[in-house]
């Protein structure tokens, strides 16, 4: 599995993919290996090369979920102690319990998140409690927009969004490297604009 941008070449192949990947000397850092579900009843992954986010992601997610936490409890204890508003113990510890338990499985999270290139489609998973499976054919993309905020570009990152006709196969690709982001975006309408012209 990579995450590097030569491994989004035009021809996604299990063998040249992995060649590719192991021939990129300044590939991005990525996560060693997809985690899936325990049960026995999880969609199990499909063979090929599973290519993943860039773990900075975690990182990012970790400074804004984090920073939102401790707004949170700063909010509480202003109500709680400098105002007497005891009500707002409720709201705030349910909320500080909501986001603590968001940053305990962001690692994990993380780790699920993957996407293929196959011959006809890109396959996107990610979930381990809820998992989801899109494959999006090439043909059927409208839009491949690329977006970062500001701490997305201070760690280099960016999300890749896919637009189809159909709003419910709409695919989000978080994490990516930037530089993986703009050779997919780039790769992905050059195979796009090939098959919408063979329809």
């Amino acid at each position: 599995m990579t995450n590097s941008p030569e491994a989004t070449t035009p021809d996604s192949s299990r063998e040249s993919t992995t060649t590719d990947a192991a021939a990129a000397p300044d590939a991005a850092p990525e996560f060693e290996r997809l985690v899936e579900p325990r049960s026995e009843n999880r969609l199990a992954l499909e063979s090929g090369v599973w290519h993943q986010i860039s773990p900075k992601y975690v990182i990012v997610q970790f400074i804004s979920t984090g920073s939102f936490l401790l707004v949170v409890i700063a909010a509480t204890l202003v109500l709680t102690l400098l105002m007497h508003q005891l009500w707002a113990w409720i709201p705030g510890g349910i909320m500080t319990v909501i986001l603590a338990w968001t940053l305990a499985i962001l690692p994990r999270q993380a780790r699920a998140i993957g996407y293929q290139l196959r011959d006809d489609d890109l396959v996107f998973r990610r979930g381990i409690l809820w998992q989801r499976f899109v494959a999006v054919p090439y043909g059927r993309m409208q839009l491949i927009d690329i977006t970062h905020g500001p701490l997305d570009r201070g760690f280099g990152i960016a999300q890749l969004k896919f637009v189809t006709a159909a709003a419910a196969t709409g695919v989000v690709i978080p994490g990516l490297a930037q530089s993986t982001a703009e050779t997919l975006r780039d790769h992905l309408v050059e195979v796009a604009e090939s098959r919408r012209t063979g329809l």
